[in-house]
């Protein structure tokens, strides 16, 4: 007779946003250093499966990304 083996499966835990937690309204394209680790080294922006960001501050996030590129505070791509 053979034995079964059960295997516990893991359950994710579902990440949190950082800027609902911190309760931030507003993410100013000018403070890089908050959005920096949302980047990646080569310079796109991480989605929102990775950085575990809510759809709402991903889109505040992404546009004030894509304004501080524009203003030359990040840069569009890795050289």
């Amino acid at each position: 007779m053979e034995k079964k083996i059960h295997l516990k499966r893991r359950t994710k835990r579902r990440k949190v946003c950082m800027f609902c937690v911190e309760k931030w309204n507003v993410i100013d394209y000018k403070d890089t250093s908050k959005f920096r680790k949302f980047i990646t080294e080569r310079g796109k922006i991480f989605p929102r499966r990775n950085s575990g960001m809510c759809a709402k501050h991903q889109r505040v996030l992404a546009q004030a990304i894509k304004r501080a590129r524009y203003m030359g505070l990040v840069p569009y791509c890795a050289d």
